[in-house]
C-alpha cells in the first residue's frame, strides 16, 4: 500500500533529492532550499512504499497580482510507480495540505503536448489554463525535454472552488476544430496548419488537436515536433487572449491525436 504524508526534515529532504536526481537525470534542488521553502509557507508531500519514498510533490509560496497562491514546481515518481495514479494523490495531499494553511489557490506549469500531464491537470484534477508561457525555461537537455522549445501551460487550481469541488461536467455539443491534422506517408500526424491567428473566436467551445505521444513523435521526426510545438503555440495564444480556457484533455482510441477543449473562461465557476 502506498501511504502519504507531508515532509518536514532534513533527512527527508535528502530522499526527496535522491528521488528528484534519479527522475530527471540532473542535479536536484538544494535541501537547504527546499526546507526554508517549508517553513514558509511551501509543502512537501511524500509518497511512501513501506519505508521507501517513491514519489513526491514540491511547492513553494507564490505571489502575483497581489494574489498569494501555493506554486506547485515539482511533481516525481519513479519510474516502476508510474501510472498507478500516484500522481494524482499526491496533488490532492497537497491539496488538503494547501487548504489547512489557508490557500485557495495552487498554480504549476506542464509542456502542453505531454499529454499524460494533460489529463491529469485538466481532465482529473479539474485545473484550468488560459496562460501560455514561451520557452519558459529556455533550452532544457533531459531526455523529457531535449530538442523542443521549453513552452508551458500555467495550470490555475482553484481548490476552494465549486468548479474543482463540486465539478460537473457541462457536455458542448460539437465543438469546432481550431486546426485539421492528417496522417503522413511515415504514418505520423501533421497538423495541417489552417488556423488563422486573425480569426474572431465566439463558438462556445474548440477542439485543439494534439499528438497523444509526443516522445514517441519526436523519436520518429524532430522537426515534425517542432512543427507541433511552433503551430499549437499560436492556436493556444490567440484563444486564450480572446478569452478561452483549456479545461479538458479527451483521449481517443482509434487516433494518433487527442483534444484539448477550449471553452470562453468567464463561463466557468472561478475566480475571474
Amino acid at each position: 500500500m502506498i501511504t502519504y504524508k507531508p515532509l518536514k526534515t532534513m533527512e527527508e529532504m535528502e530522499c526527496v533529492s535522491e528521488v528528484e536526481s534519479k527522475v530527471w537525470g540532473m542535479s536536484p534542488i538544494p535541501t537547504h532550499q527546499t526546507a526554508t521553502a517549508i517553513k514558509n509557507g511551501g509543502i512537501v508531500i511524500g509518497a511512501y512504499d513501506e519505508q521507501n519514498l517513491i514519489g513526491f510533490s514540491y511547492g513553494f509560496a507564490g505571489f502575483n497580482n497581489q494574489k498569494a497562491s501555493l506554486c506547485s514546481h515539482m511533481l516525481g515518481i519513479l519510474p516502476d510507480y508510474r501510472s498507478g495514479g500516484i500522481g494524482e494523490k499526491l496533488k490532492l495531499k497537497q491539496k488538503e495540505e494547501a487548504l489547512k494553511i489557508g490557500y485557495d489557490l495552487m498554480t504549476w506549469t506542464y509542456d502542453p503536448l505531454q499529454t499524460r500531464n494533460a489529463y491529469l491537470n485538466l481532465s482529473k484534477l479539474h485545473g484550468v489554463c488560459n496562460t501560455y508561457i514561451r520557452d519558459c525555461y529556455g533550452k532544457m537537455s533531459d531526455e523529457l525535454n531535449d530538442g523542443l522549445p521549453s513552452d508551458r501551460f500555467q495550470i490555475d487550481w482553484w481548490i476552494a472552488s465549486d468548479y474543482v469541488n463540486n465539478f460537473s461536467r457541462i457536455f458542448y455539443k460539437n465543438p469546432q476544430l481550431l486546426d485539421t491534422w492528417h496522417i503522413n506517408n511515415e504514418g505520423l500526424p501533421v497538423l495541417d496548419g489552417h488556423f488563422n491567428t486573425a480569426q474572431i473566436l465566439s463558438e462556445p467551445a474548440y477542439y485543439v488537436p494534439v499528438p497523444n505521444n509526443i516522445g514517441e513523435l519526436k523519436a520518429e521526426n524532430l522537426d515534425l515536433a517542432l512543427d507541433w510545438r511552433y503551430k499549437t503555440r499560436a492556436i493556444f495564444e490567440e484563444a486564450f487572449a480572446q478569452g478561452y480556457a483549456a479545461i479538458e484533455l479527451h483521449k481517443t482510441s482509434d487516433a494518433a491525436v487527442y483534444y484539448y477543449l477550449l471553452v470562453q473562461k468567464n463561463t466557468l465557476k472561478i475566480p475571474q
